[in-house]
């Protein structure tokens, strides 16, 4: 999937999972707070085999913006061997911490930089759209699953020590 490298532009949550469903390079950066990973949930890449990049645009609680965001997306996107040409979407509730969060990073040289359009507000909210979205009914989904996800990210929090 291809997408305009020369700014950075907002994507909608479809296209994204449909590129990090097609393309093994490309990478979701969540940029929400610890507290936000901690009480509203982290996006699921787990059908994928991958986790998203958890790096803090602006600390918790005081809301000033992190200085080493760019040194530690970098460091992070290194480890997994992701380069300067690799696909990066940038997550957080809204859109707009997600936006600056790009754009800096796309001025340190990197050239698909992306935003993910309406952000993240959890697993609800997402659990409720795919029920409308794909007309099921709600005691149709399958409790294991919900649970292995609901476990998943406990273990998730347990690693992130908060």
């Amino acid at each position: 999937m291809a997408f305009d490298s020369g700014a950075v532009d907002d994507v909608p949550v479809k296209d994204v999972w449909a590129a990090l469903e097609g393309n093994p390079r490309a990478v979701l950066i969540d940029v929400r707070t610890r507290s936000e990973w901690a009480f509203v949930g982290m996006p699921d890449l787990s059908g994928l085999g991958r986790k998203p990049i958890l790096v803090e645009w602006q600390t918790f609680p005081d809301n000033r913006l992190n200085p080493a965001f760019v040194e530690q997306v970098a460091e992070q996107l290194a480890a997994i061997g992701a380069d300067q040409s690799s696909e990066l979407f940038f997550i957080c509730r809204s859109g707009g911490r997600s936006l600056m969060a790009a754009r800096a990073i796309a001025a340190r040289g990197y050239s698909n930089c992306h935003n993910v359009a309406d952000g993240f507000e959890g697993p609800l909210d997402l659990l409720l759209h795919l029920v409308k979205e794909h007309q099921v009914e709600i005691f149709d989904i399958p409790i294991a699953r919900i649970t292995e996800a609901y476990l998943e990210t406990l273990k998730a929090l347990r690693e992130l020590d908060i």
